[in-house]
């Protein structure tokens, strides 16, 4: 998380146009969008899990669009607020995770990542790299 508040520091001064990567476009709004959807995706995923019960099937446009939102200006109260919700969110999952033994976070399950393999997916930078640094 924080390599991608570090590269939102920057993004105040995002000129307005969207930025191609593969095959989609992102702009800051949409990349803490991502961002913050993807946790909560897979933290409702191991919840789940956990309880024992059927995760919720996953219904939502990811990058695959990109709302009127996602094409504010990206201002300084924007990166105040992205930053505050990311970092709540990362603390869940630091909570959630420490709270857990070897075992169940290896634990394999048909069909699905251990919840380690989910941690470690969930490192994963591409939302706030597609955006990248936009102070240079």
């Amino acid at each position: 998380m924080s390599h991608a508040l570090r590269l939102a520091q920057s993004w105040p001064a995002w000129d307005g146009v969207p930025i191609a990567v593969d095959d989609r476009v992102y702009t800051p709004h949409k990349a803490v969008r991502r961002i913050a959807d993807h946790l909560i995706d897979h933290l409702a995923e191991v919840e789940a899990r956990l309880a024992g019960v059927p995760t919720i099937p996953d219904h939502w446009h990811a990058s695959g669009i990109t709302t009127a939102a996602d094409l504010a200006p990206f201002t300084e109260e924007d990166l105040a607020e992205a930053s505050s919700r990311l970092t709540r969110l990362a603390q869940i999952w630091v909570v959630r995770l420490d709270s857990l033994d070897g075992e169940r976070l290896d634990r394999a399950e048909p069909g699905a990542w251990t919840i380690r393999e989910i941690a470690e997916h969930l490192s994963d930078t591409y939302y706030a790299d597609a955006v990248g640094d936009l102070s240079r």
